[in-house]
């Protein structure tokens, strides 16, 4: 794991995406692969895909390429999910909702176990049997129940409040979509998705700006 603080954040933002293709190959009966092979599914050149995977260690064989299944598992591994990670999600909004309801999650290894939101339409309603709870609750529940991960759905105005409760109550992980850039200590692990940003972003690239 101490090796992981030197690698650079542009490759360990790319793992998500060897996952995601190798299970694919998995699903397909794809036994083994070259770095070349992959390069053609995955996008990125064959001297990438060997400099990426070669920061943690060596999986491939030359004349060989990589056995997926192997190299599925190392991956998952770098990534954290050879454990399950307790989630609540705070605002049940549209965002929060989805979220909740994205079944992916939990066969990762991502476990929702509570729904928190200020709305009184909105307390008391299940998602996948998770019933809201008043968001007044939320700090006597961190009190009493190990969390690994908050998901921060909220507007941008109670983000913070709302980070600082997560916070306090010693959740080390936060995956913020409110539009707010967070103050959080620097031990805390904080994943923005800000999603105008995306949009943007694309704008900007149908501008032929690039």
């Amino acid at each position: 794991m101490d090796k992981k603080k030197n690698i650079s954040m542009a490759v360990i933002k790319r793992l998500p995406k060897y996952h995601r293709y190798l299970m694919d190959l998995m699903k397909n009966d794809v036994d083994r692969i070259s770095s070349k092979e992959l390069s053609e599914k995955i996008g990125f050149t064959a001297s990438q895909i060997r400099q990426d995977l070669n920061c943690f260690g060596d999986f491939g064989q030359q004349g060989y390429g990589y056995n997926v299944s192997e190299l599925y598992e190392q991956i998952c591994n770098i990534l954290g999910l050879t454990k399950i990670y307790k989630t609540v999600i705070i605002g049940a909004g549209n965002i929060g909702q989805a979220i909740a309801n994205y079944t992916r999650f939990e066969k990762i290894g991502f476990k929702l176990e509570a729904i928190f939101d200020i709305n009184p339409k909105l307390i008391g309603i299940k998602i996948r049997d998770i019933e809201i709870k008043d968001i007044d609750y939320l700090n006597n529940y961190l009190k009493e129940n190990s969390i690994d991960i908050g998901v921060i759905c909220v507007p941008n105005n109670n983000a913070q409040k709302v980070c600082d409760i997560l916070l306090k109550n010693k959740v080390k992980g936060i995956w913020n979509f409110a539009p707010v850039d967070l103050i959080t200590p620097e031990d805390i692990k904080i994943e923005n998705v800000h999603l105008s940003d995306s949009l943007l972003t694309l704008t900007c690239l149908l501008n032929d700006i690039d």
